[in-house]
């Protein structure tokens, strides 16, 4: 199974911007109106309903996210590239990604009447002087930026955050232990299928697929019996390089879940079908206290980014976009050792989280 049925959202982090939406790709979505390189003043990058995004804003956030990377993989890390797309052109996508939410969220605050309060704003401010007065002569130069700027943009992140939390606020739905509820298993996997040159799978025959299911029978009884340490049969036969799953409901194929979670603590399944194969399964522990009382967290906020997702598509629909494809394309990364800056993202989380 080799975790290929898990769901990922385990890895998922709970912040706003989980809900990023490409301004490029929503040319697709219902009966909005995308209009490409015309109606753009100086230095306008895209605008989205009524909101404007300039050059240096773009530049802010580029320049930021670039050297974040950098501190923590160096600058070779842009010579990577994906199916012949760089990472430079992949981070400039998500940048574009992020600030096209956080003005489509900032509008979305104003629909709904969410403001900043006197001390939301004087945070604000404060950020600005910080993260402004860090920069260097360079910086603000090449960034082409000012104190307006980094304040404007700290208002419309700290809104978009805001209306976030506004929309969810009454999302606060009762979690049982049993849906949190996290066990650990061991298994043993022996396939039923066998992939092509292209890495396809290909079905073994019902008279293969009997033989394969015969012989986890006898592997089962080996371990019912005692005759062999049920971790040392799995070593020996099973087809899968992980042995011990810890997992939650909703998170494996539906046949291994049903029946590792019907299991008591040293119990020992009947032989399982699931798309993968067969499997004998062995319940190590029942019901993880702390993983559990974590998991109805995480159940609890991906309930909320439902809520917000299905209420901020809807508004994004109504939305006009436009993007100056001919300024996009000239934007690219500041290669200069006077270029540092890294902290903007960090300002704003030290004054409002």
């Amino acid at each position: 199974m080799s975790g290929d049925k898990r769901i990922i959202r385990k890895s998922i982090r709970r912040t706003v911007l989980a809900l990023a939406v490409c301004l490029w790709a929503l040319a697709a979505c219902g009966n909005t109106k995308v209009v490409f390189t015309t109606g753009f003043g100086k230095d306008e990058v895209f605008k989205i309903g009524s909101m404007t995004c300039t050059l240096p804003e773009i530049m802010v956030y580029l320049t930021n996210t670039q050297n974040q990377y950098e501190a923590v993989y160096g600058e070779e890390i842009w010579d990577v590239s994906v199916e012949g797309v760089s990472l430079e052109e992949n981070v400039k996508e998500m940048v574009l990604a992020k600030i096209a939410q956080i003005k489509t969220m900032y509008l979305l605050a104003d629909s709904k009447g969410v403001t900043l309060t006197e001390s939301e704003q004087a945070m604000v401010e404060q950020a600005a002087d910080e993260y402004f007065g860090s920069l260097s002569d360079a910086e603000t130069e090449q960034m082409d930026v000012d104190r307006d700027v980094i304040c404007r943009m700290y208002t419309e992140y700290a809104l978009a955050d805001k209306v976030y939390r506004y929309i969810i606020q009454d999302i606060n739905p009762e979690i049982s232990d049993d849906e949190a509820r996290t066990i650990t298993v061991q298994h043993i996997l022996l396939r039923t299928y066998t992939t092509d040159g292209t890495g396809s799978r290909v079905a073994y025959t019902d008279e293969v697929k009997k033989a394969v299911y015969e012989k986890a029978c006898e592997i089962r009884q080996m371990a019912v019996s005692e005759e062999m340490d049920f971790l040392d049969l799995a070593s020996r036969y099973s087809e899968d390089p992980n042995i011990t799953y810890s997992f939650g409901k909703g998170e494996m194929d539906p046949a291994f879940e049903e029946a590792a979670f019907a299991l008591e603590t040293d119990e020992i399944s009947q032989v399982v079908e699931s798309e993968s194969g067969y499997h004998i399964i062995k319940c190590i522990n029942t019901f993880d206290r702390e993983q559990t009382d974590a998991n109805k967290l995480e159940i609890v906020e991906e309930r909320r980014r439902e809520v917000f997702g299905q209420e901020y598509d809807a508004y994004v629909e109504k939305l006009s976009r436009s993007l100056n494809e001919e300024l996009w394309e000239q934007v690219s990364f500041l290669h200069d050792e006077n270029v540092k800056t890294a902290a903007f993202f960090d300002v704003y989380e030290k004054y409002f989280h």
